[in-house]
This record gives C-alpha cells, sequence and structure tokens, in this order.
C-alpha cells in the first residue's frame, strides 16, 4: 500500500466533510459521533517527553513507515504537520483528524487519515502514536471493531510498550492499561433548557466519566454539543469501558427527549418562535460570530429534530458546526482573515448553503 502524495492540498478537503457528520446510525438525533482513541508507544524509544529532537525524528519515520507497509486503508495520506501551516493546522484540529496539542508541538510528527476521515493515525502527539476512529452516531462498538483491526496490523509492525502486569504504557499515568479513550459525541439542547444538565453530568460523572466540549479536554462547551468519556482505562478491558458508557448514554437520549416533549406540550409557541428565529438569522444576517452560529444551529438542528422544520438535512446541520470554523472559513478563502472578516464571510457562507 502506497501513501497518497504528502503534498496533497488540505483546501481539497475544506468544501467536504468526513462521514462521521452524516447525521445517520443509531439515535443520530441526539448522538452525533462515536469515537474511540488508543494510545501506544514503540519499545525502544522514550516517552517523547524524556526524547531528544533526533529520537523524536527517528520514531516519526518509523511509525510512519509501518503505517505505509500496515495496508490499513488503500487511500491513506500521510502529511508532515512541520511541513504545513498554522492554518492547515487548524483546519484539521477543527476536523477531529488530530488533537491541539499535536497542532502546536514542536518536533517531527505528522498524521495519517483515509479519504472518508473514519480512520487517523496522529505521529508524535503525546505518545509515539494515537489511532483513531470515529463513526455517525452511537456505533461505539462499530468502531471498536474498526480501531481493533487497525491496532492488530500495526503490532505486527511495531513493538510496543507493554507490561504483563499494567498493560500498554503511555506518556499520561490515566491512560496506561488499554490506552483506550472511548467518547460520544451529544447533542442536548433541550436538557441545557431545561436546567437538568448539571444533574444529569453529575451522575454521569459518578461512574467514572467525564464531559467535556467539541474539542476535549479544556474545551468549553457550545452549540449544546458535549462529549462523554472514559476517565481511566487501568484495572478494565476495552469492552468493559465501552459497556459502561453503552449504559449511560441511552439514558441520556431518553432525558432530553423526554425534556424536549415537555417544552413543546408546555411552551410550543416559544419554541417555535426560538427555533424560527434562529433559522431567519441563519438566512439573513451578515454577520455573525463564531459563539453566535454555534447557538444559532443549536436551535435548528433541534427544530429540524422535532418537525419544525422540514427543508433542511441533518447532514448539513452538522457540516455547518464544522465548516463555519475559523481554519475551515480560512481555507475557503485561501487566505487568513481577522475576527470581523470571517464574521462577514461566515454569514455569507450560510447564506448561500441553506439557499441551496
Amino acid at each position: 500500500m502506497n501513501f497518497q502524495a504528502p503534498t496533497m492540498k488540505i483546501s481539497d478537503l475544506a468544501c467536504n466533510t468526513g462521514e462521521w457528520l452524516r447525521g445517520t446510525g443509531p439515535e443520530s438525533d441526539i448522538v452525533i459521533s462515536s469515537r474511540i482513541r488508543l494510545a501506544r508507544n514503540v519499545a525502544r524509544f522514550p516517552f517523547l517527553s524524556r526524547a531528544n529532537l533526533k529520537q523524536k525524528k527517528e520514531v516519526e519515520a518509523v511509525v510512519r513507515d509501518r503505517i505505509r507497509e500496515s495496508d490499513i486503508a488503500p487511500d491513506l495520506c500521510y502529511i508532515n504537520l512541520s511541513e504545513i501551516s498554522s492554518i492547515d493546522r487548524l483546519f484539521l484540529v477543527e476536523r477531529h483528524l488530530i488533537s491541539r496539542e499535536h497542532a502546536v508541538g514542536e518536533s517531527e510528527r505528522g498524521v495519517a487519515f483515509g479519504k472518508t476521515e473514519a480512520i487517523s493515525l496522529m505521529v508524535n502527539e503525546e505518545d509515539h502514536l494515537r489511532i483513531q476512529v470515529i463513526h455517525s452516531g452511537f456505533e461505539l462498538r462499530e468502531a471498536w471493531k474498526t480501531i481493533d483491526e487497525v491496532d492488530n496490523k500495526l503490532e505486527k509492525k511495531l513493538s510496543y510498550a507493554y507490561n504483563s502486569r499494567f498493560g500498554y504504557l503511555t506518556a499520561c499515568p490515566t491512560n496506561v492499561g488499554t490506552g483506550m479513550r472511548a467518547s460520544v459525541m451529544l447533542h442536548l439542547p433541550a436538557l441545557g433548557m431545561t436546567h437538568h444538565i448539571e444533574k444529569v453530568f453529575n451522575a454521569v460523572m459518578k461512574l467514572g466519566l467525564v464531559v467535556r466540549g467539541l474539542y476535549g479536554e479544556g474545551t468549553q462547551v457550545s452549540g449544546d454539543l458535549y462529549q462523554i468519556s472514559n476517565q481511566f482505562t487501568l484495572g478494565k478491558s476495552e469492552l468493559e469501558i465501552i459497556e459502561i458508557i453503552e449504559s449511560v448514554i441511552p439514558r441520556i437520549t431518553t432525558y432530553e427527549r423526554m425534556a424536549r416533549k415537555a417544552i413543546v406540550a408546555e411552551s410550543r409557541e416559544q419554541l417555535e418562535d426560538r427555533v424560527w428565529r434562529s433559522y431567519g438569522m441563519l438566512k439573513v444576517a451578515r454577520l455573525i460570530s463564531s459563539e453566535e452560529i454555534m447557538h444559532l444551529l443549536s436551535q435548528v438542528r433541534m427544530g429540524v429534530n422535532l418537525g419544525i422544520i422540514n427543508d433542511i438535512e441533518m447532514k448539513t446541520l452538522n457540516e455547518l458546526f464544522i465548516l463555519t470554523l475559523p481554519g475551515h472559513l480560512q481555507k475557503l478563502e485561501g487566505r487568513e482573515l481577522d475576527s470581523t472578516q470571517r464574521n462577514v464571510i461566515r454569514a455569507d457562507y450560510v447564506r448561500k448553503r441553506l439557499g441551496k
């Protein structure tokens, strides 16, 4: 298997999105996506926090070559992050193909991903290798099946740092064991509107799960989008971690649907007014900030799911959450933009997209 040319234009991706945003799969009215990530390190090298520049460069070359040899996907391409612009790296972060930490790193590092963006492999992030699989809807087990196959192929080519007592050894102690983070991205506007969101998440955290924003650790919640994931990996198998999350998510989706029904029953006119005002703003506004558009899209998405609005596809709304972010707008324009310019172009882009 050969990588596609590393000189590929990231701008070619700017008008499309990965399959995880297609708005299909189980519980897709509430569950945007399911993601599993595995942290792995190569046995004969020190962790990146203790490695020198020569060792980091060697790790990048070794892991990159083994990915190439592993026949993971027929259309896999590899990008060296040190050779692209900061806007390109921001674009890849917004796309969930790399992390924020990976984007701002200083050593040799890269990312491989396929055409559908369901699989990505980060080289020299916090660990030597981070494998990620992301699916649309509530499909953790399907994501696990895919990532397990990828991991097995790579383990035939790479000698992982592994301890018979502790499991896979990782740079961060909370990842030791399976090295796995399983997460589900949820859209929960009604629980926020009825002020029950904190109660639900307090119950979630008692089970050893954590709640984060759209881009994981350290990010603020926007657009009523939340990520729920396991906090620790040591002492539990991969399937046990998945089972814990699978036991929680249906309860949350049930609470969200109950909250939506309660709002419709108690204040339908106010709800419809909120939804249609948001839709109207998206269709006519000339300036929209990043924060405002997340709120407007959240309201409209709920309106579509409740049957208030019928002329927008869920895929379109899911994509707009990503395509209107700063990195994507700058890639679409092919230049750096200040915040005011982005607000103008964002509003223009949404008007045109909804006008179709």
